[in-house]
């Protein structure tokens, strides 16, 4: 009986063991996302259009004060936020404010609410767009599920609802969702179509790749983009714009 104690006693050991190694290494792995490039450095300076602060969140306030509209944009999973401020800067000088959260643990998992926070802190905002690039679009969409009536609508840069998350079923949704040929996950965003609303606006470009949808390198997995990030970027603020404008 007492060896078996030892035993039972040694294998919970190796099991707790185990567990704090692998969250340890979790941990780690998440701290180190895909680094933001040089070229989003630009970005994150205010300008006579712009206003840049970078506090708790990134944000992006057009000088337009009369702005009544607010855009949140998830980070993709394990991708340095600062890697989405070209766009994030581009929209507000659009005449919106942008916010761009940090997530926790770099995973949009972790801060599914941060858009009710963000909301709070802006009380004069009366529309909102809500989305994100690749999980952090999904999280958007899980968040957009629960609070339809919070949001005007939903962007997905090269994302797709979770097959937990049917917004078909939610009345008057609008909903963004655009994606290149060379991405990596671009099957499972056209399979997404059935959970989406008939009305969903849906923008497919040759060439396109998931990586090139934010500034921080290549993406394990992805495929190869056939035009210039740039361009790419180009096309997914104006879609992007075209989308809030309408």
């Amino acid at each position: 009986m007492k060896k078996i104690k030892l035993w039972l006693k040694r294998i919970s050991l190796t099991l707790l063991a185990l567990l704090i190694i692998s969250t340890v290494a979790f941990v780690i792995w998440a701290e180190n996302p895909l680094k933001a490039m040089p070229e989003t450095i630009a970005s994150l300076e205010s300008d006579n259009e712009v206003l840049v602060i970078n506090k708790k969140w990134l944000v992006f306030s057009s000088l337009d004060a009369s702005t009544k509209t607010g855009v949140i944009i998830s980070p993709g999973g394990r991708v340095d936020p600062r890697a989405y401020a070209p766009l994030a800067k581009e929209i507000a000088r659009a005449g919106y404010l942008v916010t761009l959260p940090p997530m926790p643990l770099n995973l949009a998992f972790t801060g599914i609410n941060i858009a009710d926070e963000i909301m709070a802190a802006n009380p004069t905002i009366e529309h909102w767009y809500v989305g994100g690039h690749s999980l952090g679009g999904a999280m958007a969409a899980k968040y957009v599920a629960a609070n339809a009536d919070k949001v005007d609508g939903l962007f997905l840069w090269a994302s797709y609802s979770a097959e937990n998350t049917d917004l078909s079923i939610i009345p008057d949704l609008k909903v963004l969702s655009i994606y290149g040929t060379e991405d990596g996950g671009v099957e499972e965003i056209r399979h997404s179509r059935e959970r989406s609303p008939d009305d969903v606006v849906w923008g497919e470009i040759d060439g396109v790749n998931h990586a090139q949808f934010g500034w921080y390198g290549i993406q394990p997995g992805d495929g190869v983009a056939t035009i210039s990030r740039e361009s790419q970027q180009a096309w997914i603020l104006e879609e992007t714009l075209a989308f809030i404008g309408k």
